[in-house]
């Protein structure tokens, strides 16, 4: 039973620390459906956090710092759509634009308003989202013999905060918007071939920037929901890359909103793993077993793909196996029983390494829409 609470209680995590992702994810699955490449994603979340959080701080009313958080990051996606749809610009130096002014400006405003070092003031409870104790969950937690029923509805459905049920809820939304509605399968349209819809008499430009406000909306929860949920202030760079996560977690999921809930939930264990699992010591076998694996896997599919850098993979395959078997003969002496500390920092670049694994793996299989990062010049 201990067991099984400590599963639902990494699982608890993951759903928490996966709710901006999926947010984020969902925003950039609009923008991209529509043929709007959004790398501003990050700095629309961070934006949106120091907002809702500032206004929070002030006014003592999550509410208005939510409102003021999403306003925020529709005025940046205003700002990329003008940019890159209206002007017709390059849509990823206008996203990075905008990354790089949201890093700084909440930084320089947050001291100018505040003057505690780039941060916003601890928020109090009226100015942050509570979490929701569904009937019955307080009083199973306290029951030393409830049962895993009851223990899986006190501590995974109950006990969040009301943006992660918004969260959960926007998936069958976003699913039901772009494949059950005429909205959503001009949306579609858009980003594969914007000239047969302006054929059709359906303006392109404003399907893009309604795509893009979508996206700022969203944006705006997950930023609200960092600053004043998942923590209680603001403070420099707290997105941490959730952005460019999404990102990741976006082309993973092919552009799908439900392929795109479980890849966030995904990244959320790995977040969760490096919260709640540090200095964690495995047996020498299972962690050389483990690298072997990987440098099987590497093998196998250096010997199925006929790639110029064959060489390359087929040395870090070898590499990874000497590193297996040099750890295995270190611990000969001292039998299987011998263990291995984890490092921390291992841990903590656990979502990280695994952006990375899905960016060098999946880019080339999953094809984004064929418009997308394309300014659409109407023919005359």
């Amino acid at each position: 039973m201990i067991e099984f609470l400590t599963l639902l209680q990494v699982l608890d995590s993951s759903l928490r620390l996966a709710t901006p992702l999926l947010l984020v994810c969902l925003a950039g699955l609009f923008s991209e459906r529509a043929g709007i490449f959004d790398i501003g994603l990050e700095g629309k979340l961070l934006a949106a956090a120091f907002v809702s959080a500032a206004f929070a701080a002030i006014t003592g009313s999550v509410w208005l710092g939510l409102l003021a958080g999403i306003s925020a990051s529709i005025m940046l996606s205003l700002l990329h759509g003008l940019a890159s749809i209206t002007l017709r610009g390059d849509q990823i130096i206008s996203g990075v634009a905008i990354n790089f002014l949201a890093a700084g400006l909440t930084v320089v405003v947050a001291q100018d308003l505040f003057g505690q070092g780039g941060r916003t003031p601890p928020l109090k409870s009226g100015g942050r989202f509570e979490p929701i104790n569904f009937p019955g969950a307080t009083s199973s937690k306290e029951m030393n013999e409830a049962g895993p029923l009851m223990q899986f509805y006190s501590e995974l459905l109950s006990g969040h905060s009301l943006l992660v049920y918004v969260a959960l809820l926007t998936v069958p939304i976003s699913w039901f918007i772009l494949y059950k509605t005429r909205y959503g399968l001009r949306l579609r349209a858009v980003g594969e071939n914007p000239a047969a819809v302006d054929t059709a008499g359906i303006s392109v430009r404003g399907l893009r920037y309604s795509a893009v406000i979508i996206g700022g909306v969203l944006c705006g929860i997950a930023g609200a929901y960092i600053a004043t949920s998942l923590q209680a202030n603001f403070t420099k760079d707290m997105s941490a890359g959730r952005g460019f996560i999404a990102l990741a977690a976006l082309i993973f999921a092919k552009w799908r909103p439900w392929y795109a809930l479980s890849a966030c939930l995904l990244f959320g264990f790995f977040f969760a793993v490096d919260t709640r699992f540090q200095n964690i010591l495995l047996p020498a076998w299972f962690l050389s077993g483990f690298l072997i694996l990987i440098a099987l896997g590497l093998l196998s599919y250096v010997w199925k793909k006929d790639y110029l850098d064959k060489a390359v993979l087929g040395g870090l395959a070898l590499g990874i196996s000497v590193i297996a078997f040099m750890v295995i003969f270190s611990v000969w002496d001292t039998g299987t029983s011998s263990q291995i500390k984890i490092p921390v920092v291992f841990i903590q670049s656990l979502p990280y390494v695994l952006t990375v694994v899905v960016l060098a793996g999946f880019v080339g299989k999953a094809i984004p829409p064929r418009a997308g990062g394309q300014p659409y010049v109407k023919e005359r």
